[in-house]
């Protein structure tokens, strides 16, 4: 067996994960901000509706992170049965820390309760932490295996062939679909994300398969932990289950289209596998070939993710602000010098760029703020 080939130790520390992290949060931050909404490259724009692009692979990459950060986070503890109800309340008020953070960031850039969204990303990410977390400590691989399938093919006949009550058929229509119905029931108009406030992306409905995203996370980081396979056998079998996987998302494709918003069956696995793949291809390139040069930028955005995602909102509020002669920043420094497109997309890398730095003093200080 060569050094390289050798399983990873049960105490290493995943830097791949780390640096996948951190890539996932500096496209996020790149697509969150472009200079005009009105110009933006097609790959990094999100659908329309059906359909994925470049920028809808970002939140389920997170969400797929978040899986893979739950197993090497909890396997050593979960071998006690008494550290369970510890574990499990330390993910419950990390979820609702989530949650609360979102609110907050909400309340100080657009203070008022009247349209404050309920629903969103970090909400999501909270409620999905949380309850992977508990089905880690909780339940088997097998468990968590069958759930996986019950959830994709149950939202699957949910979304597909019972009626909503407000038309009284199926519908995966933006205002018209059973979790539109749902979040405006649950939520009321004024706090959805919509123009029209009739849907939202992050609502209630679609974060049952959302959770399947975080249980694909699980088994691939479950698959990594494995003391017993050589990191060849390990790469490779997680290239091999992200191709199918991705196969199996465009195949569904063809009856229940990939969505982001709908966050649909055919959606978890094209993007679950496509996820797979960057985590096998990271993995083998940072903590088996050792390939660490390109490393360094990512990092500070990884290992300060949630910092990373605060400053991603306030940095280009507040620098949008800025004003010269009447005239932004934005327009000074790029669209009065570049196409509509590529000035779009520059200010997207200033923002980027700038929240970088910051993440980057913390970095270099060795401070990592957790939740």
């Amino acid at each position: 067996m060569s050094k390289n080939s050798k399983p990873r130790t049960q105490n290493s520390r995943l830097l791949s994960l780390d640096v996948f992290r951190g890539i996932t949060v500096a496209a996020m931050i790149l697509v969150n901000n472009p200079g005009d909404w009105g110009h933006i490259y097609a790959p990094i724009e999100h659908s329309k509706w059906n359909g994925c692009t470049l920028a809808d692979l970002i939140f389920p990459s997170f969400l797929f992170i978040v899986g893979v950060s739950i197993v090497y986070s909890m396997e050593r503890k979960i071998a006690s049965p008494s550290n369970h109800a510890k574990m499990i309340w330390t993910a419950l008020r990390r979820g609702i820390i989530l949650i609360a953070i979102s609110l907050v960031i909400q309340l100080i850039l657009h203070p008022g309760f009247e349209h404050l969204r309920f629903p969103g990303v970090l909400q999501r990410i909270g409620v999905v932490f949380f309850i992977c977390a508990v089905l880690y400590i909780k339940a088997s691989e097998r468990v968590r295996d069958w759930l996986f399938v019950f959830l994709l093919i149950g939202y699957y006949v949910l979304m597909s062939f019972i009626p909503v009550p407000d038309t009284g058929v199926a519908s995966l229509n933006p205002e018209t679909n059973m979790g539109a119905w749902l979040d405006r029931t649950v939520f009321t108009t004024n706090h959805l994300w919509s123009e029209s406030h009739t849907w939202d992306p992050e609502g209630l409905l679609g974060t049952l398969p959302a959770i399947a995203t975080g249980l694909f996370g699980i088994r691939a980081g479950s698959w990594l932990k494995r003391k017993d396979r050589e990191d060849s056998v390990k790469v490779s079998w997680l290239f091999t289950w992200g191709v199918l996987a991705v196969v199996s998302g465009l195949i569904w494709d063809l009856f229940f289209p990939i969505n982001k918003a709908l966050w649909t069956s055919s959606f978890v696995l094209f993007t679950g596998g496509w996820a797979t793949i960057a985590l096998a291809l990271s993995y083998w390139l940072v903590d088996v070939q050792g390939y660490k040069r390109f490393t360094g930028f990512f990092l500070p955005f990884g290992a300060n993710a949630i910092t990373a995602y605060i400053l991603s909102d306030f940095v280009p509020h507040y620098f949008n602000k800025i004003k010269i002669g009447g005239s932004s920043v934005y327009q000074i420094l790029f669209q009065s010098h570049y196409s509509p497109n590529n000035a779009s997309l520059a200010n997207a890398i200033l923002m980027m760029l700038l929240v970088w730095v910051l993440t980057w003093i913390l970095y270099i200080r060795k401070i990592f703020i957790k939740v």
